[in-house]
């Protein structure tokens, strides 16, 4: 089951945020899971779990990420620049896996 030591590195530079941002987010995040954005122009928040961190499907996602916002995230968290509906059967992908 192990991580690729790239992808929990990359989520580890995409996830810096400052203490105060770090704690607000935390405490409405179950243990295990992640908040990310998604959304072309309107984004929504979704709990994830960390294990989709290493699945090559949702690293795509993380790699879309970098390129658009580089280690900078205007949401305070994780924003994914893809439609919703896109991210929703990647989900929903990834949950019958």
């Amino acid at each position: 089951m192990g991580f690729r030591l790239c992808a929990i590195t990359r989520a580890k530079q995409i996830l810096q945020l400052s203490p105060s941002a770090a704690s607000q987010i935390a405490s409405n995040v179950p243990k295990g899971c992640l908040a990310v954005y998604v959304g072309e122009i309107q984004k929504k928040r979704f709990i994830i779990p960390v294990s989709y961190l290493n699945q090559p499907l949702f690293q795509y996602l993380l790699r879309q990420a970098e390129e658009e916002f580089g280690y900078h995230h205007p949401m305070g968290g994780l924003t994914i620049p893809c439609r919703e509906d896109i991210f929703h059967l990647v989900i929903s992908s990834l949950n019958q896996s």
